[in-house]
């Protein structure tokens, strides 16, 4: 009996060791990976910037997404993203957006052996897109995971899982 209480005791200390893991919002991990998070989508979405995206995902990087299926492979899913922002007009703007909801950020820290090698970043975001009007109208919210690795000191996403798409205009 004295050994399952034991055994317990360590479970549930262990249990409320991990509940409290996320960094803090004002670590320099988790401002590091927000500044990340804005270079990623203003590439992704604003500027149309192929190559900073080709900086900021491995090589092997997958993309789970729950409507548009598994990209394999950085060039798998920079594809189809290049043609789309060769044929954009840079004068007009993007025909979506897309809007980090305020405060759903978390950013979990990666160890091995004491040494900081990755970070879990998950949040909620909103998509945007333009109208017959040239106005932006809401659309979907998903959640989102990013799989931050550290390559030769520099930060790179190497899974990105979207999901949870449901649209609701009202938020």
């Amino acid at each position: 009996m004295k050994h399952i209480i034991s055994f317990l005791s360590g479970i549930f200390l262990m249990a409320i060791g991990s509940v409290d893991a996320q960094v803090a919002r004002d670590s320099e991990l988790y401002q590091t990976l927000m500044q990340q998070d804005s270079i990623l989508f203003e590439a992704a979405f604003d500027t149309c910037d192929v190559a900073t995206l080709e900086g900021i995902f491995t090589e092997d990087f997958e993309f789970y997404h729950d409507k548009g299926g598994l990209s394999e492979g950085r060039a798998m899913f920079l594809g189809p993203m290049r043609e789309n922002c060769e044929k954009r007009d840079a004068s007009k703007p993007q025909a979506s957006k897309r809007i980090l909801i305020t405060n759903s950020l978390e950013v979990y820290p990666l160890y091995k052996k004491d040494v900081l090698y990755g970070a879990i970043q998950h949040g909620v975001h909103r998509f945007e897109s333009l109208d017959e009007n040239n106005t932006y109208v809401k659309g979907d919210i998903a959640k989102f995971t990013h799989v931050w690795i550290k390559e030769d000191n520099i930060w790179k996403v190497k899974r990105e899982l979207s999901y949870d798409h449901q649209y609701r205009p009202q938020q």
